[in-house]
């Protein structure tokens, strides 16, 4: 791949701004699409990328473009609008967490259009987006991830190929699954602690430094014991909406789907008492609340 690449980058919210900004930093020329807040795309302005009007007016300018998107619908339909606007894009790389069905779909479709797609999508937070350290799946055959892998190296320190395309949204879901299972566990856990004299804080004092401390640990309980609310900034909708894709993937697959299920539910619950902008950490306040207990931080 040439030293300098023309980029387009569609979604540079909590995630796409940093990594926009890493790839402007590495020397690309970057054209952005225009969000519906402002802050970021001002910023990659100022730093020197150019903004789109448009879909179609970035993919005319764009030899790659970079997605990092809500899920599925949002991506399906802008894909649709590189490929209608018949410009020069080579490569998609769909950053996203998307269903692989629909990734492995749209891959079909770009390949007439003579476009490759690759899904890539992310691990950490914002935090990391903005330092380049994020962590990547990629779906891509072995000659595309080496093409490729040069621009995800401007945003990410791990990068792994885990298969071919639609290889990187199932990990990711994978991924997620056992994330979002740990904190619906937590969740249900300080609530049983709760009401058999437990607090969080003594919870947290128990299981960190152990075997079952982790990062995901860590930044949950930064908020359950901390207060910290932007230690983990991934909204709950967002969380039903990727377990929504696993047990789609689930049943796909021919799967009796009992755990994802029931972790499903749970965080539909959330969204569905309007608490869906909240973040993951916050589940255990909701699982508080509907059994009745008070919540405290700090």
């Amino acid at each position: 791949m040439a030293e300098q690449q023309c980029v387009g980058f569609i979604g540079v919210g909590l995630m796409g701004h940093g990594m926009a900004k890493n790839i402007l930093e590495a020397g690309h020329k970057l054209t952005v699409l225009g969000h519906r807040n402002r802050e970021p795309v001002d910023d990659l302005v100022k730093r020197g990328a150019t903004e789109a009007s448009d879909v179609g007016e970035l993919a005319l300018a764009s030899d790659i473009v970079f997605l990092c998107l809500p899920g599925s619908p949002q991506v399906e339909a802008t894909v649709a609008d590189i490929i209608a606007a018949k410009g020069d894009v080579k490569f998609i790389i769909d950053t996203s967490t998307s269903n692989p069905v629909s990734t492995r779909m749209l891959a079909e479709r770009c390949a007439k259009a003579g476009i490759t797609m690759v899904d890539a999508p992310l691990s950490r937070t914002p935090k990391e987006a903005w330092e380049g350290t994020l962590d990547v799946m990629a779906g891509a055959s072995e000659e595309v991830f080496a093409e490729v892998r040069p621009l995800l190296e401007t945003f990410a320190g791990k990068i792994v190929r885990v298969g071919e395309c639609g290889a990187g949204h199932t990990m990711k879901l994978l991924n997620n699954f056992v994330s979002m299972g740990y904190g619906a566990i937590y969740a249900e856990a300080l609530a049983i602690g709760a009401k058999n004299g437990i607090d969080a804080a003594t919870f947290e004092s128990v299981i960190s430094g152990g075997r079952m401390d982790c990062g995901f640990f860590q930044t949950f309980f930064k908020y359950v014991v901390g207060g910290d609310r932007d230690a983990h900034k991934f909204a709950l909708r967002n969380a039903h909406k990727d377990m929504r894709y696993v047990v789609s993937l689930a049943n796909e697959s021919g799967i009796a789907s009992h755990v994802s299920s029931s972790i499903k539910n749970g965080y539909a619950t959330a969204e569905a008492i309007g608490r869906g902008d909240d973040y993951v950490p916050m589940i255990a306040d909701v699982i508080a609340e509907l059994n009745g207990i008070k919540a405290s931080k700090g």
